[in-house]
């Protein structure tokens, strides 16, 4: 085993050598719990790991290669956010009031995952609730971002993107309620996928705070790690490459400022893609009148309240302070607030359906900033102008509440040398499209022609 460097080989090629009996699922697991061993005390982008249960469900995707299974993820080591219930594994949401709970079965998408032969290696680190866009919990601490531990990874996902990011596993099941799965992996240069509403099969699990807009989302070091899995778990492949019709704006028509170098990061990346023969058009792209982040937030905030509120109001000491004032806002709403946010939710279904009746796909920018340090909410600058906490988040949410397929894939580097993301967004029932375009954009950008 010492000769194959399996961190650096995909979920596909890790399950083809292990059902073809190049290696085993044991063999594959161990050299993966030796690389979170080595990594993660650095990194604490996973909250729990447990060796010997790892290593025994390993033995028994081996004993079922033998008998002839066919497995398409056997021994493929797999990463569950700490929000998803995996059978036996602790599961805190990043929160003291469960820091005792212990899942009492899989999230279906968990189970499809283990059926296929997929091997639960450790739970990634959230934020608390998932309602946090970094990664640091009272109850686990800080996760730190892969290439500088001075920064966040970003959230809710951070654990789960930092350590995809150096091998810790090659796939990893987070959730996606505002781009909590898109985000980090931007910041740490390897790829989430956002699937359609509903698309991936979603609990038994916690209540979910942001109902009708979250999702389970596969998350890769590549694009067909993340194709691999959402295979699984919906039975979906990704569509053969055919010729698309694309548009480009890099904020999606979103009043967002951009860093500079993240605006000339995609706009090389762009152009290297329409050097491959992509016709990438520039678009306008309109939004509901009034639609804006302060308007949908307070449905999040409701949410919280609804299932927080009493005990917040009675322990506040328990809670992340940030989540606290997110609970406490949630309190303070009126029915004319949440209808308000629903109607414009609502609102959003519709709003890019003239847009995808003369394009398949639209592409931008994931993120407008890099990572910045994990010491607080958001970086205090974006494009040279003081930033809201809230800023950074600006480009990804409104895909879930118009419950569209959103895939972001690494698309170079800004000057401090920290990853950017493309965003590649589909209209409803596209999500094979997605990961097909963002699969052949992934081959191009990653050997461009000179």
């Amino acid at each position: 085993m010492a000769e194959l460097d399996t961190h650096t080989w995909g979920a596909r090629e890790i399950a083809q050598a292990v059902s073809a009996g190049r290696m085993t699922a044991v063999e594959s697991i161990r050299r993966h719990l030796e690389i979170i061993a080595a990594l993660n005390p650095a990194l604490n982008a996973l909250v729990a790991v447990d060796a010997e249960r790892s290593l025994r469900e390993a033995e028994r995707v081996d004993a079922r290669v033998a008998a002839g299974n066919v497995l398409p993820l056997a021994g493929v080591p797999l990463i569950v956010k700490d929000n998803i219930w995996a059978e036996g594994w602790p599961i805190t949401q990043g929160s003291r009031l469960f820091s005792d709970f212990i899942a009492p079965c899989d999230a279906k998408a968990v189970a499809l995952a283990r059926a296929a032969g997929a091997v639960v290696v450790g739970i990634g680190a959230c934020s608390e609730l998932a309602c946090k866009g970094v990664t640091n919990t009272p109850l686990h601490g800080i996760t730190h971002h892969p290439l500088d531990r001075a920064l966040t990874p970003g959230g809710s996902s951070g654990g789960n993107a930092a350590a995809l990011a150096v091998g810790m596993a090659p796939v990893a099941l987070g959730t996606d309620a505002g781009g909590s799965s898109r985000r980090p992996p931007a910041h740490c240069g390897v790829v989430g996928f956002k699937p359609g509403q509903d698309v991936v099969p979603y609990g038994p699990g916690f209540a979910e705070p942001f109902w009708g807009v979250s999702v389970i989302a596969p998350m890769g070091r590549t694009v067909d790690d993340c194709a691999l899995l959402f295979s699984v778990l919906t039975g979906v492949q990704a569509d053969t490459p055919r010729p698309l019709r694309l548009a480009y704006n890099p904020t999606f028509g979103i009043r967002s400022a951009i860093d500079d170098d993240v605006a000339l990061a995609i706009e090389t990346a762009v152009d290297t893609l329409r050097s491959a023969g992509w016709a990438l058009d520039p678009v306008d792209v309109v939004w509901p009148e009034g639609v804006s982040e302060e308007v949908l937030m307070p449905l999040q905030h409701a949410g919280l309240a609804m299932l927080y509120g009493d005990r917040w109001t009675q322990h506040p000491e328990m809670f992340d302070p940030d989540i606290g004032a997110q609970i406490k806002r949630g309190l303070a709403l009126t029915g004319t607030d949440v209808v308000r946010a629903l109607d414009q939710s609502y609102r959003l279904r519709s709003a890019l359906d003239p847009l995808f009746e003369d394009f398949d796909l639209v592409i931008g920018l994931t993120t407008p900033c890099t990572a910045w340090p994990h010491d607080r909410l958001g970086p205090e600058t974006i494009g040279g102008v003081p930033a809201a906490p809230r800023d950074h988040a600006a480009l990804t949410p409104r895909f879930n509440h118009a419950q569209l397929p959103a895939l972001s894939l690494p698309c170079g580097t800004a000057r401090n040398g920290l990853p950017v993301g493309m965003q590649i967004v589909g209209q409803r029932g596209s999500d094979a499209t997605v990961l097909a375009a963002a699969r052949q954009a992934e081959t191009i950008l990653s050997h461009p022609a000179t």
